[in-house]
C-alpha cells in the first residue's frame, strides 16, 4: 500500500513533544471507549436475572453501545473536520456520563438499551475517532509506536474496570455500581482538553495540499449532491480499492470480533467458575493485550514489516479466529486462561494494527473521514455479532458453537484480507511501474523539445551571420 506521506499534510508531523500529551489523552479515550462495553458484561448475569430476560436480550445492552459507538463515526468524522477533536471529545463524555447516571435509575431492560446503548454509544463515538485522527496530526515517522500506546488504553482500563466493577456490585449492587461509574467517565472531559490543535503554518500551498477533499486522491472533483456531501466527508474513497478491501475484511471479522469478550465471564461462569474467577480472566486477557498492543506498534514500525504492514493486520485477524476455535477444545479453568492469554495477543494485534492500516491506506489526512465511513457500515456487524451469538447459546445451551461460529467468520476475514492484499499489492506496484513510464516519456519528449528549440536557435543565430 502506499505509504503515508507528510505531503499531504502540507506539514511536517513533530513526532513528539506536546504530541506524546496528546497520545496519553487519546490513551485514556480510547481506554473507556473500548474497555467499557466489555467491563459491562460483569453485571450481566445479575441484570438479567433482574428483569428475567434471555442471554440473547441481555447481550444487545452492549451491542447495541458498540453499534452505536461504531454508527457516530460519520457525525463525529464531520464534527472533528469542523471543529476539531478537542470539543468533540468533551462533549462525549458529558454525554456518556450523563448516560450512565440515567441509566443506574432504570427500570426495565430497554430503559438500559436507550440510556447505556444509545445515549452512552453516541457518548463513546465523540471518544474514540476524534482520539484517532489526532495522533496522525502530530505523527508521522513514530505513528505506528503512538497508536500502538494509545491502543493500550482498553486493556488497561479493562483490566482495572473488571474487578473493580465486581468489587462496585459486591458494594453497591449493579444501580449503584453504574452510578459511580458515570462519575468515573467524565473524566473523558480532561482526556479532551490534553487535544490541543496542532499549529500549521498557513500558506496558500498548505491550505490546497491540506483539503480533506483533495488530499492524495486520484479522482476527478465530485459534482452536485457529491460535491455538497463531500465538503464535510470525503465519499470519494468508496472508489478507492484499497479502502474497499480493508472495508469488506472488516464486515466479515466484526461479526466475531467482540461476542468471545463480552461472553467470556459468562462463559465461564456456566462452567462453573466463580465470580471473581471469571472476572479474572478479563483481567489476565486485558494484562496481555495491554502489552501486546504498544508490542505490536513496535514491531509494525520496523523497516521490514511497515512496507507490508496490511499483510500483518491479515495475519493478526487470521490468528484471532484459530484462537476462538481453539477455546472449546481447552478444558477447565486452566484451559480458560490459556485462551483468555492467546486471545489476548491476537486481540491486542489486531486492535493495535486496525486503524493504523487504514491511515497506512489513505493517509492521515483523509483518515477522519475514512474513519467516520469504515464504522457506519461496521456498525452492522458490530450490533448484530453478539446477539446472535446469544441466540446460539441459548439454542443449543452450549457455548461452544458460538465461539466456532466467531472463529469462523474471523477466519473467513483474515483469508479474504490475505489474498486481495496480495493483489492490491501488485496492483499498485504495476500501476506505479506505469507512472514512472509515463513520467519518463513525458520527461523525454519535454527534452528533445527542448533540444529540437536548441538545434533551431543555433540555425537561426547562424543564418543570421
Amino acid at each position: 500500500m502506499p505509504p503515508s506521506a507528510s505531503t499531504n499534510l502540507g506539514y511536517t508531523p513533530p513526532d513528539g513533544g506536546w504530541g506524546w500529551a496528546v497520545v496519553f489523552g487519546s490513551f485514556i479515550s480510547i481506554g473507556f471507549s473500548y474497555a467499557f462495553p466489555k467491563s459491562l458484561t460483569i453485571y450481566f448475569k445479575e441484570i438479567q436475572e433482574y428483569f428475567s430476560i434471555s442471554y440473547s436480550q441481555i447481550a444487545w445492552v452492549s451491542s447495541i453501545m458498540l453499534a452505536t459507538m461504531y454508527a457516530g463515526g460519520p457525525v463525529s468524522s464531520i464534527l472533528v473536520n469542523r471543529y476539531g477533536s478537542r470539543p468533540v471529545v468533551i462533549a462525549g463524555g458529558l454525554m456518556v456520563g450523563v448516560a450512565m447516571v440515567t441509566a443506574s435509575f432504570g427500570t426495565s431492560i430497554l430503559h438500559l438499551y436507550l440510556c447505556v446503548g444509545v445515549i452512552g454509544g453516541f457518548g463513546l463515538a465523540f471518544n474514540l475517532q476524534p482520539a484517532l485522527t489526532i495522533i496522525g496530526k502530530y505523527f508521522l515517522v513514530k505513528r505506528p509506536m503512538a497508536n500502538g500506546i494509545a491502543m493500550a488504553g482498553s486493556p488497561v482500563f479493562l483490566s482495572t474496570l473488571a474487578p473493580v466493577n465486581q468489587f462496585l456490585f459486591d458494594q453497591f449492587g449493579w444501580r449503584g455500581s453504574v452510578f459511580i461509574l458515570g462519575g468515573v467517565l467524565f473524566n473523558c472531559c480532561v482526556a479532551g482538553s490534553l487535544m490541543r490543535p496542532i499549529k500549521i503554518p498557513v500558506s496558500k500551498t498548505t491550505e490546497d495540499n491540506i483539503s480533506p477533499q483533495t488530499a492524495g486522491q486520484d479522482e476527478s472533483k465530485p459534482s452536485g449532491c457529491s460535491s455538497k456531501l463531500n465538503q464535510f466527508i470525503d465519499i470519494s474513497l468508496f472508489k478507492h480499492r484499497g479502502f474497499l478491501i480493508y472495508l469488506v475484511g472488516n464486515v466479515l471479522m466484526f461479526f466475531g470480533f467482540f461476542a468471545p469478550v463480552v461472553f467470556l465471564a459468562p462463559y465461564a461462569k456456566h462452567q462453573g467458575v466463580d465470580e471473581y474467577s471469571a472476572a479474572f480472566l478479563l483481567s489476565i486477557f486485558a494484562l496481555v493485550d495491554m502489552f501486546a498492543r504498544p508490542g505490536t506498534g513496535l514491531v509494525a514500525n520496523t523497516k521490514w514489516i511497515r512496507p507490508k504492514i496490511q499483510y500483518f493486520f491479515s495475519f493478526a485477524v487470521t490468528y484471532n479466529g484459530l484462537c476462538h476455535l481453539m477455546c472449546p477444545l481447552l478444558p477447565g479453568y486452566i484451559g480458560l486462561v490459556v485462551y483468555a492469554v492467546l486471545f489476548g495477543l491476537a486481540f491486542g494485534m489486531v486492535c493495535a494494527l486496525l486503524f493504523e492500516v487504514l491511515m497506512d491506506l489513505v493517509g492521515a489526512q483523509r483518515f477522519s473521514s475514512a474513519v467516520g465511513l469504515a464504522t457506519i457500515i461496521e456498525c452492522g456487524p458490530v450490533l448484530l455479532g453478539p446477539p446472535i451469538s446469544g441466540l446460539l447459546v441459548d439454542i443449543f445451551m452450549d457455548y461452544k458453537y458460538m465461539y466456532f461460529a466467531c472463529g469462523m467468520m474471523m477466519l473467513a476475514g483474515g483469508v479474504f484480507l490475505f489474498i486481495m492484499n496480495y493483489y492490491n499489492y501488485r496492483w499498485l506496484k504495476k500501476e506505479e511501474k506505469q507512472r514512472n513510464a509515463e513520467e519518463l516519456q513525458i520527461f523525454s519528449t519535454k527534452e528533445l523539445g527542448a533540444i529540437d528549440e536548441e538545434i533551431k536557435l543555433s540555425i537561426e543565430e547562424k543564418l543570421k551571420d
